[in-house]
């Protein structure tokens, strides 16, 4: 993984999302308050506009400057959740000095148990972390094996998509979607849903290249 990875994955991402804006606001407009799509776009948008100022800068605070900007320049908690992924990803060990598959996903796990404990959510409360979790595990798992890397990645697209539809019968815990009780079931997260949309776009990326 690269910086200019990180650049090529931000303009991939923000291609799928951007063709499925209107499933994934409808999907929050049934349970939440609309604003989810918008947040995504936006921050996907500065980290994009980033790219002449962290080209060229060491991976740590390239990711640094990632986090710092989705901190200031998201609303809501996704700002402070996303920046928290990132910026816990850039304390990564040694990163510097070259990140392989296996780095990139103890940095990602990293990451994602830092967003957890921020954002006080686990698996099955109808959040983003009902997919990253799974996710974050399954790569982990993959490592521990010594399985290949590419089949690592279709698993983890895999598990994705499986958890993101696993959000549709959930009782909703977290934010506005918590307050409409047994009527948020029959609705897929929207956070899990654009969740799951980036990871099998970076994953696909790696697997294509």
């Amino acid at each position: 993984m690269s910086v200019n990875f990180l650049i090529h994955s931000a303009k991939e991402i923000q291609a799928v999302i951007d063709a499925n804006a209107s499933e994934i606001e409808k999907l929050d407009q049934e349970i939440g308050d609309g604003d989810h799509i918008f947040n995504v776009q936006r921050g996907i948008k500065l980290v994009i506009e980033l790219e002449a100022v962290i080209k060229d800068l060491p991976m740590s605070k390239a990711l640094n400057q990632i986090a710092m900007k989705v901190l200031s320049g998201i609303g809501g908690s996704s700002g402070a959740l996303f920046g928290t992924l990132f910026m816990t990803m850039a304390k990564g060990n040694d990163i510097d000095n070259g990140v392989d598959y296996k780095k990139a996903i103890e940095i990602f796990a990293d990451g994602v148990e830092a967003v957890k404990q921020r954002g006080k959510a686990d698996v099955g409360e109808k959040t983003m972390m009902d997919v990253l979790i799974p996710v974050s595990n399954c790569l982990k798992k993959g490592v521990e094996d010594n399985k290949d890397v590419k089949e690592i990645l279709k698993e983890a697209i895999e598990v994705a998509e499986k958890a993101m539809f696993s959000t549709k019968d959930l009782l909703a815990t977290k934010g506005r979607a918590s307050f409409l009780g047994e009527r948020a079931k029959g609705h897929i997260d929207p956070g899990a849903r654009s969740s799951q949309l980036m990871i099998k776009t970076v994953c696909e990326s790696v697997l294509n290249s």
